[in-house]
């Protein structure tokens, strides 16, 4: 790859880190938020090292070199020409970063992933570890928290209490739907599913945010692998996408 394609790349690739960092929330559509300092430090190293190369090589980068070293590059390096032409390539995802930041995860992820049942707290049989939930008002939960409760709360906190979720849409089979999050553990390339099935309700456009507020819908055995998440839908509202589109199924 020639000089100047290298240094270009790591000045494109600091520049973008730092934009979708510094100027916006893009970088949350890759990485959990407590990332955000090592994606500066990224960038500001990429841009320091791309202007380290490029005052050392001088500029234009493709100078003559000394005792004709470029003319006899010139005359028998033709059978090269296309590597450098490929590596323009390179600058496509520099500039998709800083141009043009793909959208977060969605509805084609989460349909093509088996939704991951929450783990069983650590309890004796009969107990339930899960916390009352407030009488006389609609509850605001995540969908970790109504998904562990759903499938291991043998307690029946759930019941009785109508409760609000937010998420997108995911569309299942034969007319079926589900309110869905991604949760990650370091970066998109691990996320992994949860979504809550919803009864009642036309299913809205796929990957639309929505809160979903409803009762409980029992679905299997309560504290065994059968049981799984499931909401009587009471009302459907749209709502914008969230800043964060990942980490809030995290949070209890």
């Amino acid at each position: 790859m020639k000089r100047n394609i290298q240094v270009l790349l790591l000045l494109f690739l600091g520049v973008g880190l730092l934009h979708i960092c510094l100027l916006t929330d893009l970088y949350l559509r890759y990485v959990r938020a407590g990332l955000r300092p090592a994606l500066i430090a990224s960038g500001v190293l990429l841009i320091t090292l791309g202007a380290v190369s490029a005052a050392r090589d001088g500029f234009p980068f493709d100078r003559p070199r000394a005792n004709g070293a470029h003319s006899h590059g010139h005359h028998h390096g033709h059978g090269h020409a296309g590597g450098p032409k490929v590596a323009w390539l390179l600058y496509v995802p520099a500039l998709t970063i800083l141009f043009l930041a793909p959208p977060a995860l969605g509805s084609y992820t989460a349909s093509r992933g088996d939704a991951e049942a929450p783990k069983a707290p650590a309890s004796a049989p009969g107990d339930s570890l899960f916390p009352t939930l407030p009488s006389g008002e609609v509850v605001e939960m995540s969908l970790n928290d109504f998904s562990s409760r759903a499938v291991w709360d043998t307690g029946g906190t759930l019941k009785g209490h109508t409760v609000r979720l937010t998420g997108f849409v995911t569309p299942g089979r034969h007319g079926t739907w589900y309110v869905s999050r991604l949760v990650i553990s370091c970066c998109a390339a691990d996320a992994r599913v949860r979504k809550v099935r919803v009864h009642g309700a036309t299913a809205p456009p796929a990957d639309a945010w929505v809160t979903v507020t409803g009762t409980w819908h029992p679905t299997g055995r309560v504290g065994t692998d059968d049981a799984s998440p499931a909401l009587d839908a009471t009302a459907v509202r749209r709502v914008p996408t969230p800043k964060d589109p990942y980490n809030d199924v995290t949070r209890p």
